[in-house]
């Protein structure tokens, strides 16, 4: 069970510090205790197959609930704090959630809540300041402290968590996410982020994200996790000073936030021995301005809700910078498959294809979780042939890196042309102007589409579409050329930080709508 990593860390350090926010400090024992506490009314409540959810931004108390959920054998539905209320409203229902824990901020949505999730009977706050009457997370660690569970332990295949896809297009599926899959994704992510001292973890992404999962796999270390009180990118380089950090997982965006802040030069951030990444493609650009001041420290993960998070690595050995550019060629790449399960790239009719051709990537093996809860057809659909379907398009080159040309959905089609988005934003991103950028295809009556680039730049600085038209022109093919670029203040992102592409265009599909 996914438990157990938690568990091996407690064995091991009992007194070291686990989670540290603000003047807080919690201990392994003292997580460990509260989580066994929580775990003891849950079962006392008959909840112990429930399906319980957590609906809390990064809070110690957010991630005991977690912990006791899985200690009692429930399953844990992680419910995405900067979702609107009607959509985790209907996230809830859809998943059969009957019991949740809340935080405060939230107390004065829950009859909102409620009624678009009557299934929901029990609503337990994180605090007292969370439901003054009522059961409290606090609460049941006074009430019932001291109290141990026999830890439920589940069959390797039972699902342990179910997770929304995002909902990217329509409304979001619930993956059912196992403990199979889950285990094999912590043993395979310490195999690449190894300590090589007492660790500290920077909690930054929200906890339901891979920034959780990275709390998970890191705990058999001993990991002292400190919760970022915001996503500021000169808090987060005084943190990494002040608190000695060695990991964090960041999105790619907020990266490029921290390289482009005034103290990027001045923070002393030596203690650093991985800054993961994934989420979405990394400017290779950027990726160089991050090595040149921080050394070899990054370390790249491919995967999705689905795939928990390992499909690929590029490890820290492989971000080395060549003088000669042809041996850096990979650092554009998603990595090398990691091991924890088969990756291959097929066509459309089901063949894999040949070294060096592009093809959807596809998987098997353990780190496959077992589908979208209620959902057979959907699951069906995504395990065509017999390999579970990423949406995404790769090609591997004769060392075994993978690249990812694209998601299947966001190609372009323009002209005849497959044109694929990646490629022109890596251009775009060379720009030292450039803060971050996405690339759409947006209706045209003579393409079908055409190629827009819409671009954020980093503060202070200034660039004109006609300087976007030129680099492009210096770099890529005529019919790649984007015939539309917008310079805009912000790009619309999701939580974890990606670029919303169905956002852009839906915004452009509403304009080319209105002109008719």
């Amino acid at each position: 069970m996914i438990i157990d990593s938690f568990d091996a860390g407690v064995r091991q350090f009992p007194d070291r510090i686990c989670l540290q926010s603000g003047e807080l400090r919690l201990t392994y024992q003292e997580i460990e205790n509260a989580s066994h506490a929580v775990a003891h009314a849950l079962l006392e409540q008959g909840l112990g197959s429930a399906h319980i959810g957590v609906l809390s931004p990064n809070h110690e108390l957010a991630l005991v609930a977690m912990l006791g959920i899985m200690r009692a054998g429930a399953v844990y539905v992680p419910l995405n704090a900067r979702d609107t209320i009607d959509d985790i409203a209907w996230f809830m229902q859809f998943t059969d959630v009957s019991a949740m824990f809340c935080h405060e901020t939230y107390l004065p949505q829950m009859e909102k809540i409620r009624r678009g999730a009557p299934a929901l009977k029990t609503v337990i706050g994180l605090s007292q300041a969370a439901q003054p009457s009522g059961p409290t997370l606090s609460s049941w660690c006074q009430q019932f402290s001291g109290k141990r569970v026999e830890t439920i332990h589940k069959n390797a295949d039972d699902v342990a968590i179910i997770k929304s896809s995002g909902g990217t297009t329509g409304k979001p599926k619930a993956i059912m996410q196992t403990h199979r899959a889950l285990e094999t994704a912590y043993r395979i992510s310490n195999q690449f982020t190894q300590p090589d001292k007492d660790p500290v973890h920077l909690f930054v992404a929200p906890f339901t994200h891979a920034a959780g999962a990275t709390f998970m796999a890191l705990a058999r270390f001993g990991a002292r996790n400190v919760l970022a009180p915001s996503t500021d990118p000169g808090e987060l380089l005084a943190l990494i000073e002040h608190e000695k950090v060695t990991h964090i997982f960041l999105p790619p965006t907020l990266i490029y936030r921290m390289l482009a802040h005034p103290d990027v030069k001045t923070r002393d951030c030596s203690s650093l021995e991985y800054v993961i990444y994934g989420a979405a493609p990394m400017s290779v650009d950027k990726l160089r301005e991050g090595l040149a001041l921080w050394g070899q420290v990054f370390a790249q993960f491919y995967g999705q809700a689905e795939v928990p998070g390992v499909i690929t690595c590029l490890s820290r050995k492989d971000h080395y910078v060549s003088d000669d550019a042809s041996q850096n060629r990979h650092l554009g790449s998603a990595g090398r498959p990691s091991g924890a399960c088969e990756v291959a790239l097929m066509d459309d009719n089901g063949n894999i294809v040949a070294l060096g051709e592009r093809g959807e990537i596809v998987t098997k093996g353990d780190l496959v979780s077992s589908g979208y809860y209620k959902n057979p057809e959907a699951t069906a659909d995504v395990r065509a042939f017999g390999w579970h379907h990423t949406g995404d398009i790769g090609v591997f080159d004769e060392s075994g890196y993978l690249y990812i040309v694209d998601r299947k959905k966001d190609m372009i089609i323009s002209g005849g042309f497959n044109i694929y988005p990646s490629e022109i934003e890596q251009v775009i991103f060379s720009h030292p102007s450039v803060q971050d950028c996405a690339v759409v295809g947006t209706p045209d009556a003579d393409w079908g589409e055409r190629v827009t680039a819409i671009v954020e730049l980093k503060r202070g600085t200034t660039i004109t579409p006609e300087e976007v038209f030129a680099l492009c022109k210096d770099r890529l093919a005529s019919f790649k050329m984007p015939k539309h670029v917008e310079i805009w203040e912000t790009l619309p992102r999701s939580p974890i930080g990606k670029v919303l592409k169905k956002d852009l265009r839906a915004k452009f599909l509403a304009d080319a709508l209105k002109q008719d």
